[in-house]
């Protein structure tokens, strides 16, 4: 079966290392601090102001005060600090952040991502997206495969007004896990349990690499 938010959120989760700094983006990548192993030790940085943010609240346990980036309520870890945009901003730009987690509209096989506009829709602004993608070393895409109409989302080119270009490391999917190699397109790494790579090549217009056996995900 493909994976759900869920799920997607889950996988991304083992991509964190300890000792790190880093930034969910709003949609899917909030999840993530739900699942944090319980062996390392992870700071999260919400580009409205908090270094220390912990995973969603339980119900009746809600700080209408306390939010992220994408105005859900959240809770803070032991040490957590706040402070205006313009120190968060600072951080980010000053390449504090190791990680970033965002969603996206569209992916291209270069690493191109397009993530805050469709043309024709009413959009508040890109937000924190394009410093975020011009100043962490290492970026993971959280997203569906495809859209509501079943077309591809990983692309060859993104027809989409970009946010960053070349900069994706990581795309993880309802489908698959998948490594951005320059001038090569997507590498396949591992499948949502369930799921055929057949079904991933279907799934995919832009360049995929496909090398031996594809294991499943284990979540």
């Amino acid at each position: 079966m493909a994976l759900d938010k869920i799920g997607i959120a889950k996988r991304i989760a083992q991509e964190l290392t300890d000792g790190t700094y880093v930034n969910l983006g709003i949609g899917i990548p909030t999840l993530v601090a739900n699942y944090v192993p319980s062996s390392i030790n992870v700071e999260f940085q919400s580009e409205n102001g908090i270094l220390g943010m912990g995973p969603f609240p339980f119900e009746g346990e809600q700080d209408a005060d306390l939010i992220n980036a994408g105005k859900q309520t959240i809770t803070h870890l032991d040490g957590a600090v706040y402070f205006d945009s313009a120190t968060s901003f600072s951080m980010i730009r000053g390449k504090h952040v190791q990680l970033t987690v965002l969603g996206a509209m569209e992916v291209s096989e270069n690493g191109d991502i397009a993530n805050w506009k469709i043309p024709g829709k009413m959009v508040k602004g890109m937000g924190g997206a394009m410093d975020l993608v011009a100043s962490a070393d290492n970026i993971i895409v959280a997203m569906m495969h495809t859209n509501k109409a079943g077309q591809s989302k990983l692309l060859k080119n993104c027809s989409l007004p970009l946010t960053g270009v070349a900069c994706v490391k990581k795309v993880v999917t309802n489908l698959a896990v998948l490594e951005i190699v320059q001038d090569k397109g997507f590498k396949l790494l591992e499948r949502a349990p369930g799921v055929s790579v057949q079904e991933i090549v279907d799934a995919t217009l832009g360049n995929l690499i496909v090398e031996g056996d594809i294991p499943e995900m284990i979540l």
